[in-house]
């Protein structure tokens, strides 16, 4: 059982204060000493160069601080090179709790459950696409619904869905949308185990049931890319990935559990408010950090619940993927086959996994929360597809829709993290904020100047996503390699984008 924290109440820091408190123990890594806040278990450690620290927002080192006061929680709690405040924890928060006695949270996983990146590759050049492109974008924007409320076009009963949030991507294979590669070069093989819509509520399965093969809003889109010769890093792991020729272009997209993930989220959260003081006495800093035991009845059924979710997103992109090989094909009257249409991968953020950790010299069964940030598996670590064993797991960097993505690797380094990495670029703007200082039709115009073709749900919802509103992508990657969390493979140019 999960033993109580009484903490004092707590004023944070200005961002300007917190850096002088700051120890730094590298280039890229800095700790906040577990004597800076009373109930802290652990340190806690921020990957960042200076700058990216320095854009970190005050609320960043109050919730990586909060987070290092939960039960069970081991070694540290991290937060990624791409770090902004969340919900409970920071957007790029990572924390391991001991399986036995530490808690499990939601605000440790996110309201988007297993929202994850897809990057596909075509045997297609840059300038074969170019004189197709909007008509290219304009097809999928019509096949992949996008944004607030859209529906999907797969007519599932409620009886399909939760076979969907069982199976996950073996139910689209089952069903005429995937590939058996496509589960093979998916995290988890597109499936996690133990999920049990019984601990589901109605109105999450109403939710989700017609949002199967959605993109959604926010910082969801579908982009095409393109990977040029002067943005490699390392050509042989590329060519091992399956990007093989100057200016290939690839898809990758970006979305998750949609309204069921947020529902699942939402209902353990009232949950465990309503029994972790009175029934395990569990006093916390943050009701945004609502835990329950891990082994509680209570986080079991939570437990069980976002696999349900997780499940139902990795068949949600695996339909869209469905989706994008049949607007390739028609638009180029060839087969995905001819067209090489192949997975390269599917990476998983918001999540918490049962995983085998080494610390002190012996391994130990860990709860590793994710919140905004990748699993980047090391060569040679269980888990992988074999054709990457040695390479490491593929991880997908998603950056703004002006700027670029990169495809990166996991490290054999990146037990300091365990095994974790950056998701994207971070924001260093709220939404609102990006609404007042640019206007979406303008920016819409400006990118078409610069050769990135866009088609959005909203003139508003592209201004939120502005470039100038996320950290620099290019510095976030480079962090991320010099931390030794993963390692850059070739950065993708983005030529054309759907936005929710």
């Amino acid at each position: 059982m999960a033993q109580p924290v009484r903490l004092p109440d707590y004023h944070p820091p200005s961002s300007e204060n917190m850096l002088r408190g700051l120890v730094r123990l590298g280039e890229t890594l800095w700790e906040i000493p577990i004597s800076y806040k009373a109930g802290m278990r652990v340190p806690a450690r921020l990957f960042a160069s200076k700058g990216l620290l320095e854009q970190m927002d005050a609320a960043v080192f109050d919730q990586i601080t909060n987070v290092a006061t939960l039960a069970g929680i081991v070694r540290y709690a991290c937060c990624m090179p791409d770090g902004h405040s969340g919900y409970g924890f920071p957007i790029g928060g990572v924390a391991a709790m001991d399986a036995r006695s530490g808690v499990i949270s939601p605000g440790g996983i996110g309201f988007d459950i297993n929202c994850g990146m897809r990057l596909v590759t075509t045997q297609l050049t840059w300038d074969e696409v170019k004189p197709r492109l909007r008509a290219l974008v304009n097809r999928l924007y019509e096949r992949v619904p996008a944004g607030v409320g859209c529906t999907g076009f797969v007519d599932l009963s409620a009886s399909d869905f939760l076979e969907i949030a069982e199976k996950g991507s073996q139910w689209c294979l089952e069903n005429g949308y995937a590939r058996p590669e496509d589960l093979v070069l998916t995290e988890d093989g597109g499936h996690v185990s133990g999920a049990d819509p019984v601990h589901v509520s109605a109105e999450a399965i109403a939710r989700g049931r017609k949002q199967v093969g959605t993109l959604g809003s926010g910082n969801h889109y579908l982009e095409i890319q393109v990977a040029r010769p002067e943005n490699v890093f390392d050509a042989d792991a590329m060519s091992k990935l399956g990007i093989t020729i100057p200016n290939q272009v690839v898809i990758m997209f970006h979305c998750g559990s949609r309204g069921f993930g947020h529902q699942v989220a939402s209902d353990y959260l009232k949950l465990f408010l309503k029994v972790m003081g009175s029934k395990y006495s569990i006093r916390l800093l943050d009701r945004e950090l609502a835990s329950a035991p891990f082994e509680s009845p209570e986080g079991q059924a939570y437990f069980s619940a976002m696999k349900c979710a997780i499940n139902m997103s990795f068949a949600n992109r695996q339909i869209i993927l469905h989706r994008i090989r049949e607007v390739f094909s028609d638009e180029f009257g060839k087969s995905p086959e001819e067209l090489g249409l192949d997975m390269v991968y599917d990476v998983a953020h918001n999540t918490a996994k049962l995983e085998t950790h080494l610390l002190d010299g012996h391994e130990r069964k860990l709860l590793v929360h994710r919140k905004g940030a990748t699993r980047a598996f090391g060569p040679g670590m269980p888990g992988l597809p074999e054709r990457y064993r040695q390479l490491g797991q593929p991880v997908i960097i998603g950056g703004s829709m002006e700027t670029g993505s990169y495809l990166m690797l996991g490290s054999a380094s990146g037990a300091s993290s365990f095994f974790s990495t950056a998701h994207g670029s971070g924001r260093i703007m709220s939404r609102t904020q990006a609404k007042r200082e640019f206007k979406g039709r303008q920016l819409m115009d400006d990118m078409a100047s610069r050769g990135i073709y866009v088609k959005s749900a909203s003139y508003s919802g592209l201004a939120e996503e502005a470039g100038k509103a996320y950290k620099n992508i290019d510095e976030v990657a480079a962090v991320s390699e010099a931390a030794g969390l993963s390692r850059r493979v070739v950065k993708l140019v983005p030529v054309g984008n759907i936005k929710g």
